[in-house]
């Protein structure tokens, strides 16, 4: 067993004083925790300017102290071993408890530059002759000075940020405090650096909690009279499940609320690396996030069952793509706006205006953004759930994805990784690693080059697929479609896509990596397979067993009517719209059965505790009673109005076990 820590946001609405006993609204409440994150962002903001220099930035990179020791973990034990101190105001009085938050929070700033500066020395010192086209050898170089876990988005936002100070300086940076100004600080409080001096937190029931901080009740706290203990009652969200061990949280003030971001441990199973029999491919789409399909590992090959299935969210990216781009047009309006305003001095009849239209395109500009952000957030959840899903009503314990870091837009700008690379690839996969986390499923990450490109039936070196846009439009120009002139294969491009990267994975299982530090999977090593469509044979029925035995049709064709008419047409009942009948009528509630029981998406909440985050299970009512389990859309219970996802059906695992019938190929 080992321990999963996620975050749980919560609001506190009201407070109580412990020494008065007085309830303290919600706008004191607001207002004393403001004071004291502007106290903790001040004194780290003042930490992190001081030490911004490049002796400092080495003597933290040493990871050894003055005396010879190794640094500690935790951030503020490490510069307070390095001599790092830092002091309130003249005439502000600050418990150290609170100094203690300040510098964890500065030295969690002064790590993070610490891995940008290592890139940006990596760069520098194997600088290209050509920026925009790395030769073999100069990758080979780069990838040597680099750490583990850089991305080729990373390397490439980097490049173009020394690019910009050789064009402007005609010179490379000698340090990254020359690139960058000193990180700023948010106005937080990290209130893990704290003990019982400055909080306590203990869980009252299964749905609420209480934190018990000292806050200050003036803005500039003269003496320890000006300090007092007041306790927050906490309601915890339902993904909060009733054995999670809470831990220190983090306070801050947005939009005059007080946010507490809650982390919490539950204990989970061991996912192995290897060892895995079935699993789950899913390849990245443009109108579809996710295509995925199932298949087992059998005497070294690997079998599909020939179901795949998809997460379409065409109408949530077409929001997401009108949302951008009314971002970007704000932004050069906002930009015009102060060019404007340079040009002139502040006594011009002119600037006042300019300035308010400056100031309302700025705030309206940064709550599109908010929009943008949530939607994705939204959007990486119900995705990710879904997959989640997929993967363990196939009986699958392993998920593999593409290698975020191979998939790189390049070309114009309306190509298809163009376009994909805002569709929150990198929210998706850590939102199913989280998930999957839960219920002991792995999730390795394989190479995504040539997953598109050749068959997954005949293998790499067969041929070569040739695309269009439909299967009666092949000589088409196109992507969607993928079509083998060798054996005759025609599905889906993703749907291939699937396939090949579920036979990379289960086939070079063994050449599986885990990162040390954040424990992230991956699978380096491209090692090809066919993969063979097959089903389970399934079981005959009574009536097709007597329909064997008498040597009769199992559906015979029914008899011919005679059309001749001689009697009238009968009346049909007329649907009564009254009251009285409509209330009748809910008592008798259709069934349908040509669809069979099957449970929708995202999945009902565990009998363990806790809530799924990407929605509910639908409740029985008029049109939707428990026991039809008919669905009346395809997109049904995902989450979003405009996004379409493939219904699980809890059948059979997959995979033939002792005992079962051979697979039968499909064509």
């Amino acid at each position: 067993m080992s321990e999963l820590t996620a975050t749980a946001p919560c609001t506190a609405l009201a407070a109580l004083a412990e020494k008065t006993g007085e309830a303290v609204p919600h706008a004191v409440l607001a207002q004393r925790v403001a004071w004291l994150t502007g106290l903790t962002r001040d004194l780290a903001a003042c930490l992190v300017a001081a030490r911004w220099n490049a002796a400092d930035l080495d003597a933290l990179a040493s990871g050894v102290g003055p005396d010879g020791r190794e640094l500690p973990s935790k951030g503020w034990m490490a510069l307070r071993r390095l001599g790092w101190g830092v002091g309130p105001p003249s005439g502000v009085h600050v418990c150290d408890r609170v100094l203690r938050c300040a510098q964890e929070q500065a030295a969690r700033l002064l790590r993070l530059a610490l891995h940008r500066r290592c890139l940006v020395a990596a760069i520098v010192a194997t600088w290209p002759q050509d920026t925009g086209a790395r030769t073999d050898a100069e990758w080979q170089a780069l990838r040597t000075l680099l750490p583990d876990g850089v991305t080729a988005a990373d390397i490439r936002n980097r490049t173009r940020q020394v690019r910009a100070h050789l064009d402007e300086h005609d010179a490379f940076p000698a340090d990254l405090t020359e690139l960058e100004e000193p990180p700023k600080v948010a106005a937080q409080v990290v209130l893990a650096a704290a003990d019982r001096q400055l909080l306590t937190l203990q869980r009252t029931s299964d749905h609420s909690a209480r934190l018990r901080v000292r806050l200050p009740l003036v803005e500039s706290p003269a003496s320890g009279r000006d300090w007092a203990w007041h306790v927050l009652p906490i309601a915890l969200p339902p993904t909060v499940p009733p054995e999670a061990t809470l831990c220190a949280p983090t306070v801050r003030v947005t939009k005059g609320r007080v946010r507490i971001d809650l982390p919490f441990k539950i204990p989970i199973g061991f996912a192995p690396a290897t060892g895995h029999t079935v699993g789950c491919g899913f390849d990245w789409g443009l109108n579809t996030v996710l295509t995925g399909t199932v298949g087992c590992l059998a005497d070294g090959r690997v079998i599909s069952d020939g179901r795949p299935f998809a997460y379409d969210a065409s109408g949530v990216s077409a929001k997401l793509h009108r949302l951008r781009a009314e971002r970007e047009h704000l932004a050069a309006k906002h930009q015009h706006l102060e060019r404007l305003l340079a040009d002139i001095t502040p006594a011009d009849s002119r600037y006042a205006a300019l300035r308010t239209a400056r100031q309302a395109l700025g705030v309206e500009h940064e709550r599109l953004c908010a929009r943008i952000r949530n939607l994705n957030k939204a959007l990486a959840w119900s995705a990710a759930r879904w997959a989640v899903d997929q993967t363990m009503a196939a009986g699958a314990t392993v998920i593999y994805v593409e290698d975020l870091a191979t998939l790189e837009a390049r070309g114009r700008r309306g190509s298809v990784n163009a376009r994909l690379s805002g569709q929150v690839r990198g929210r998706i996969v850590e939102a199913i690693r989280h998930l999957a986390a839960k219920h002991a499923i792995a999730v390795v990450t394989v190479p995504a080059r040539g997953t598109s490109r050749y068959c997954p039936r005949c293998g790499q070196g067969a041929s070569v697929l040739t695309h269009g846009p439909a299967p009666d439009r092949l000589g088409e120009r196109g992507w969607r479609w993928a079509y083998c002139p060798a054996c005759g294969l025609s599905c889906d491009r993703d749907w291939a896509a699937a396939e090949r990267i579920l036979a990379r994975g289960l086939l070079g299982q063994k050449a599986t990596r885990t990162h040390r530090s954040t424990g992230v999977r991956t699978i380096h090593a491209v090692v090809e397979g066919n993969v063979a469509r097959a089903r389970p044979r399934r079981k005959f029925t009574r009536a097709a067993r007597r329909a064997r035995r008498t040597r009769t049709d199992l559906h015979p064709r029914p008899a011919a009517r005679d059309r001749a008419k001689r009697r009238p047409t009968p009346k049909r009942p007329t649907r009564t719209t009254s009251a009285n009948s409509r209330n009748n009528s809910r008592d008798n509630l259709m069934t349908f059965s040509r669809v069979p029981d099957r449970r929708t998406v995202p999945a009902p909440p565990p009998a363990s505790g806790g809530q799924r985050p990407a929605g509910h299970a639908p409740k029985p009512g008029r049109h939707q009673p428990y026991r039809t389990g008919h669905v009346r859309n395809s997109h049904h219970r995902t989450g979003f109005h405009h996004a379409k996802a493939t219904p699980v059906l809890m059948l059979n695992e997959h995979g033939g076990g002792p005992g079962q019938a051979t697979p039968v190929r499909v064509a």
